[in-house]
């Protein structure tokens, strides 16, 4: 699995795992990625089965599989502390961590997660399944800025789309691969294990969101222990890319605001040995 590496590499560093959502690819997080490096670790990765992380993936692939094989990369790489910034499915995967390895991860930013599949997102997902298979995967692709930027971004942006649609199409994770991810993403269900997670979690949404509604930001507001909230009235699912400034705002602000010291951290290790 392909990974990226870069700012701070001190010992005090923190270190950020950045996760993308079905894409998959860390270049999703390009927008943050000079605001977070001056004070961090940042690490970057392209999930099995996409970018330059080409796999084919097996039957029955779930949330579980994503998340041992994220933390099996950060083993090699001999991380064993970090914080996870989640979007949509990288948020899934963020939280499966945390209660998978909670004496590992710090903090987590769920950026439009949910806890179960809302029913407005079924219905998204169902329609991007049904142009895949019956009307190919250039329809996918052309369909898919319709879910993840607000119309008038759009309208100001074709020229990008356009190009990022040609190398969408060049780089397709494949149809075989794309839905056996979809469907694990559809399948995942955390509202019965969320108050298991205590870590700080940041939720992050936007009011415009097309695919995820930013209620379901509420929804975890509600039954995650230690969760703050920030809602932005504009940007879309992709919000951290159409405003990264503000993104990068609230993000930063809270990353500071929580801050917590080594010699803290390795007290709480001490308590959660065995």
């Amino acid at each position: 699995m392909h990974i990226e590496l870069s700012g701070r590499h001190d010992p005090d560093a923190r270190t950020l795992v950045l996760s993308a959502g079905l894409g998959g690819l860390g270049s999703f997080w390009l927008p943050q990625m000079n605001a977070l490096r001056t004070a961090y670790r940042v690490v970057v990765y392209d999930q099995r089965g996409t970018g330059r992380s080409a796999d084919s993936l097996p039957e029955g692939y779930s949330m579980q599989d994503m998340a041992d094989e994220l933390i099996a990369l950060l083993d090699r790489q001999g991380i064993t502390q970090f914080d996870v910034i989640g979007h949509a499915l990288g948020g899934m995967i963020a939280m499966q961590l945390a209660l998978d390895h909670p004496q590992r991860v710090g903090r987590i930013v769920l950026v439009n997660g949910w806890l179960k599949l809302d029913a407005h997102t079924r219905r998204c997902f169902r329609v991007r399944q049904d142009l895949l298979l019956n009307a190919g995967v250039e329809a996918y692709v052309r369909a898919q800025p319709l879910f993840l930027y607000p119309a008038d971004w759009l309208s100001e942006h074709q020229e990008r789309i356009e190009a990022e649609d040609a190398l969408h199409n060049a780089h397709f994770q494949g149809m075989e691969n794309l839905l056996r991810r979809l469907h694990a993403l559809m399948s995942c269900d955390y509202s019965a294990l969320a108050t298991r997670i205590t870590q700080p979690v940041l939720l992050l949404c936007s009011r415009d969101d097309l695919l995820v509604p930013w209620t379901c930001s509420e929804h975890l507001k509600a039954v995650l222990p230690n969760a703050t909230l920030h809602q932005m009235s504009w940007g879309g699912h992709a919000m951290s890319v159409t405003d990264s400034e503000t993104f990068n705002h609230h993000l930063l602000t809270w990353l500071q605001h929580t801050e917590r010291s080594p010699e803290t951290v390795e007290m709480e290790l001490i308590w959660l040995k065995p």
